[in-house]
């Protein structure tokens, strides 16, 4: 993304008090402070909304979703947009445009380097302005409904709308506006579950913040000593991404594609890695995005004839945009070669 699943019903609450009682294990049982602080967390933790019922997202979303991840974005901008016409004062349609615009950023700042396919990026351009303007103004809708009348929902596009900030100025190697932009999204995140637990899509967010802090290099561990950042666990973040990968509505895809890519980056588990993409690439066989990653993990395992066909599929794919449908031919061009060459 393997670990266990972890069904949601296991709230927040219950899992700070699991981790007190397991601190507290060998010295006995619970102390009376023990129980106390495991009684705030609760009070604090559990849902304040008695009908939490998890994310419902409308239709013209679904369907967005549906060709964003099927390879077709620029119908699914336009859906996006139709979606923000439709409801001007709702975050969601510019937060989905806002994403749908980061595949077009991702695509055209990828390369194969350091034996991977990924993005690199090393300077700001006018479709990162369009971009940060739109997670912006989700992130001002979301927080002017907040002040009126807090909500779930609205906590996660907040969240969310900070976290799609966050990567961007992650790729531009803004290390301080990052982790800004991501305590903030971790508060909003923690806010979402407290109002209502069932809303899974809020793991994802959490669940990448605790692996990314937990993998940070030496400098961004003494840039987050020094800004008091939160600290994370890895093994905690793969079981959130996995609960968004399970039962989240608006971030299932990205969740499963994101574990998938940082187990290759971080922790070279390719088996697991191939294990999470294959439902991606059976259900969107389209997205050429996806294909490559497929491609380029088969490939760390020997799997030379699957990678082989990923690549190629990725080449066919259809792409609207010019400029990455010829990013993405090149790159599968030079993925086949190196991979011919080296057998």
């Amino acid at each position: 993304m393997i670990a266990t699943v972890v069904s949601l019903p296991a709230t927040i609450a219950a899992l700070k008090l699991a981790m007190l009682k397991r601190r507290n294990h060998r010295h006995g049982s619970l102390s009376c402070r023990a129980i106390c602080q495991a009684a705030l967390v609760a009070a604090l933790f559990l849902p304040t909304n008695a009908n939490a019922a998890g994310l419902v997202l409308p239709p013209i979303a679904v369907q967005g979703l549906d060709l964003l991840y099927s390879g077709h974005g620029e119908q699914a901008i336009g859906l996006f947009q139709q979606l923000q016409r439709n409801t001007p004062d709702h975050p969601l349609g510019y937060l989905l445009e806002a994403d749908a615009r980061w595949w077009q950023i991702y695509c055209e700042a990828c390369e194969i380097k350091w034996n991977m396919i990924d993005a690199w990026k090393a300077k700001r351009d006018a479709a990162d302005d369009d971009y940060f303007a739109l997670t912006g103004k989700a992130a001002q809708l979301a927080e002017e409904h907040i002040a009126r009348s807090d909500s779930a929902e609205m906590e996660l596009y907040a969240g969310m709308s900070l976290l799609l900030r966050a990567r961007l100025l992650g790729l531009l190697d803004s290390r301080r506006a990052t982790a800004q932009a991501g305590v903030r999204a971790r508060e909003h995140l923690l806010r979402c579950l407290a109002l209502d637990p069932q809303m899974a899509d809020a793991y994802a967010g959490l669940g990448l913040y605790d692996y990314y802090v937990d993998t940070l290099s030496a400098f961004a561990k003494v840039l987050r000593f020094f800004m008091g950042i939160p600290g994370g666990d890895k093994r905690d973040g793969v079981r959130q991404l996995h609960i968004a990968i399970e039962q989240g509505v608006l971030t299932r895809v990205e969740a499963r594609y994101y574990l998938a890519k940082n187990l290759r980056n971080y922790d070279l588990d390719y088996a697991s890695s191939v294990e999470l993409m294959t439902p991606l690439t059976t259900e969107y066989p389209q997205n050429p995005f996806f294909r490559l990653l497929m491609g380029d993990v088969q490939a760390k395992l020997g799997h030379r004839d699957a990678a082989l066909t990923n690549f190629h599929a990725a080449e066919q794919d259809s792409i609207a945009n010019p400029v990455c449908g010829q990013r993405i031919r090149s790159l599968s061009e030079e993925a086949q070669a190196q991979l011919t060459q080296s057998h």
